[in-house]
């Protein structure tokens, strides 16, 4: 406990609180009927969302910011007859024009997600509204080698303004720096040598910074997941007065903040990384904030304490107050696919009620706990996607999370539970994967490593989970 107790005083004193609220500008009943949870109810307000100024631009910034990487989506018949999966344009305009009623002015997209379809489908929601009224950051998401020309990450900053309807964008980052499953040749690829290939040697982020000179870019940042000698080696040349980071985007959430390399080796505190932020004034997007969706459903025993001490809250609106509890947070970032999420996050923001310190405690502890559960650190982003071979891997490690979330893995034959366990386990495999998308098609290509921000070894977990499946198969 006592390097806990040191994360907790470090936590509260980042936060600048003691015993009083700070005073800084698959979604709900996670617990049983008796865990105490009310939903709360009753209009949400258009005009109390919290907002954020970024230092560099004086933009007055939504402390929800709506993350586009996961758009509804419906089924269609295409030219050939076949069942073809889309973006939902029609349902994704209804969001768009709810969050912008309700105080929403922040859009993150990148020409890597929705498989290349988020940025087109955001432009056609945006379009119909006041562009003064709104901020659209994008990326360069030139992930693989062929898009690591000069010419060729040009014509994606070109395409991403032709597609968003816009000839400037508020927000630009350069995608995913410090990933270090990215090859050349077949050739791993260490996260200083990606950032050079990506973006130094081809001249492109000298590139961006004339476009901002040019005012086709307001802010210039990056994201990050992986290797932090490159956070370091950026924030260096943001000392030296190389390179101006108006902002940075960060994964950050109550089991991130201390505890990352728990979750995945190759992520970094975000204790840190917010800290360096801070030293230079860089303002912090926060991304993950609910580490893809698993803090919106928590044991049942941490979703009692939750409703004990606020009984109307969902469990996923913890997550949210807590990132945006800090000072340094522009805007945290939500994937709302569904109406009720979006509606959920605007409870917690408008206005945000941050954390007290009681709260901050109760949260370090849950993610304590939450940790001793052998979860996989997929964040849903689909960057896997397509599997060449038609695997659904998000669905596949979704439905494994959930399952060990929902204790309903790895029990032996012995155990009271293990007929239930293994039941929900085949069962809702069968339903949340289509058995030709199941883990046991994968040949192990390897294809979706290097794709994966969190260094996930797809082939191994699949394999793994496969093999999981066969057991419970063979044993009744």
């Amino acid at each position: 406990m006592k390097n806990e107790d040191i994360s907790r005083r470090s936590f509260l004193k980042r936060l600048g609180i003691g015993g009083a609220v700070l005073a800084t500008p698959s979604l709900v009943s996670c617990g049983s009927k008796d865990s105490g949870y009310t939903p709360e109810d009753g209009p949400i307000p258009t005009d109390k969302m919290t907002l954020r100024e970024n230092p560099n631009t004086h933009d007055k910034v939504s402390i929800l910011g709506y993350g586009c990487m996961r758009w509804p989506r419906k089924t269609v018949k295409n030219d050939k007859g076949e069942d073809e999966e889309v973006l939902d344009q029609d349902q994704i305009n209804k969001l768009v024009a709810f969050a912008m009623e309700h105080g929403v002015n922040y859009y993150d997209t990148s020409p890597a997600y929705c498989r290349g379809k988020s940025e087109e489908a955001t432009g056609i929601a945006l379009s119909k509204h006041d562009r003064k009224k709104y901020y659209i950051a994008t990326k360069l998401s030139n992930f693989s080698p062929t898009t690591w020309s000069h010419e060729a990450g040009v014509e994606m900053f070109e395409n991403s303004l032709k597609y968003l309807q816009t000839d400037y964008i508020d927000y630009y980052l350069l995608h995913c720096i410090g990933q270090h499953s990215q090859t050349l040749d077949g050739q791993p690829l260490n996260g200083m040598e990606a950032l050079h290939a990506r973006f130094l040697d081809n001249g492109m982020l000298d590139w961006c910074v004339e476009q901002k000179k040019k005012g086709r870019i307001r802010n210039l940042g990056w994201s990050y997941h992986g290797d932090v000698e490159v956070v370091d080696y950026l924030l260096k040349l943001h000392d030296e007065g190389k390179y101006h980071w108006d902002f940075v985007q960060i994964q950050l959430n109550y089991i991130d903040w201390s505890h990352a390399k728990e979750v995945n080796e190759a992520n970094t505190d975000a204790e840190y990384l917010l800290g360096e932020l801070k030293k230079r004034g860089i303002p912090a997007v926060i991304m993950e904030p609910l580490l893809g969706g698993r803090l919106a459903k928590v044991p049942e025993f941490v979703a009692k304490k939750m409703y004990k001490m606020r009984p109307n809250k969902s469990i996923a609106s913890w997550a949210f107050r807590y990132a945006g509890t800090f000072p340094e947070t522009l805007t945290v970032l939500s994937g709302m696919t569904y109406m009720e999420h979006l509606e959920d996050n605007l409870r917690s923001y408008c206005p945000l009620e941050p954390c007290t310190e009681e709260e901050v405690n109760m949260l370090y502890q849950a993610a304590v706990e939450i940790l001793k559960n052998p979860f996989i650190s997929c964040t849903d982003c689909k960057y896997c996607m397509p599997c060449p071979y038609g695997i659904d891997i998000p669905a596949i490690f979704a439905h494994y999370n959930k399952c060990v979330n929902d204790d309903h893995y790895n029990h032996t034959q012995e155990d009271p539970k293990y007929r239930e366990a293994r039941r929900a386990f085949l069962v809702g495999y069968d339903r949340s994967v289509p058995k030709l998308r199941q883990a046991s098609h994968c040949i192990g290509c390897g294809e979706c490593k290097s794709h994966c921000p969190q260094s996930i070894d797809i082939p191994r977990e699949l394999h793994r989970i496969d093999q999981y499946v066969e057991s419970l198969k063979t044993k009744q």
